[in-house]
């Protein structure tokens, strides 16, 4: 892969995978445009999973501090406890279904990525209007039933298109969580899953084979998703302490999924 692709790929993954507008399904557009898939891609966009994990360890270390020691000192599990049930319905699906999903040419289409992200779009957009459970006062007072349901919406986040911050940012509203601190528990939530995605890409062979053999591409592209990564955070937890303010990632999501499909109509 030319250095510069590899760059730019990092860019976007660093960006989309906290602002809610889909990692994969710009990297499914990036590639389209491409016009060529390198090979083992897919280990390529696993590996830079690393920078955009550690910008997010970097950015909650103080959170994680807090977490741990709830744990070990105050034996208050509630927030941890919460985090691993939202984790299990994603973290089964992916192992049950991930490769499935990631060898089926219909995933990958941009017919599949164009209509995920214009739905989930449309559901950011209506998400004031949605019903919603009753008003919590941050992600602290989630309860366990509220905890799953917003895992199992992040199961839908395995389809390219939809975004696993958008799912999990959409499922905390209906909830009852603000959208900052929604967006907060989405960030929290995805610490063990990419952790557990790194983690399950390097027990290959041939991934630890691509990863030395291209250690300074994914190196430069990993610094460029980690720095990209810390601003996204920083960018979407701010930004959406605005009133409506989802609805303006929404209104991009469906902007961009008609473009695409124009092109894919037209091409």
């Amino acid at each position: 892969m030319v250095l510069w692709i590899a760059l730019v790929l990092g860019l976007v993954q660093g960006l989309t995978e906290f602002i809610p507008v889909s990692s994969s399904g710009h990297l499914e557009i990036f590639e389209q445009l491409l016009g060529t898939r390198p090979e083992n891609f897919h280990f390529f966009l696993e590996l830079i999973n690393i920078g955009t994990l550690l910008a997010l360890i970097i950015f909650f270390r103080k959170r994680i501090a807090k977490i741990l020691n709830d744990i070990f000192k105050k034996h208050n599990y509630k927030l941890a406890l919460n985090v691993i049930i939202t984790c299990i319905p994603a973290g089964l699906a992916g192992l049950l279904l991930g490769d499935f999903i990631e060898e089926n040419g219909f995933f990958s289409s941009l017919y599949t990525v164009a209509i995920a992200m214009g739905a989930v779009g449309i559901l950011m957009v209506l998400s004031d209007k949605l019903p919603h459970f009753s008003k919590l006062k941050n992600e602290d007072s989630l309860t366990k039933p509220r905890a799953l349901g917003i895992g199992f919406a992040q199961v839908f986040a395995l389809i390219p298109g939809v975004s696993r911050s958008g799912s999990t940012i959409v499922a905390g509203r209906v909830a009852g969580l603000n959208s900052e601190s929604a967006a907060e528990y989405s960030f929290l939530v995805s610490i063990p899953l990419m952790t557990a995605v790194c983690l399950k890409t390097l027990i290959s062979s041939s991934a630890r084979e691509y990863l030395l053999a291209n250690a300074g591409m994914l190196a430069l592209s990993n610094l460029v998703a980690f720095v990209a990564g810390l601003f996204a955070i920083k960018f979407v937890l701010k930004y959406l302490k605005r009133p409506g303010s989802l609805k303006t990632f929404g209104w991009y999501r469906i902007v961009l999924a008609s473009i695409v499909l124009i092109f894919v109509l037209l091409a």
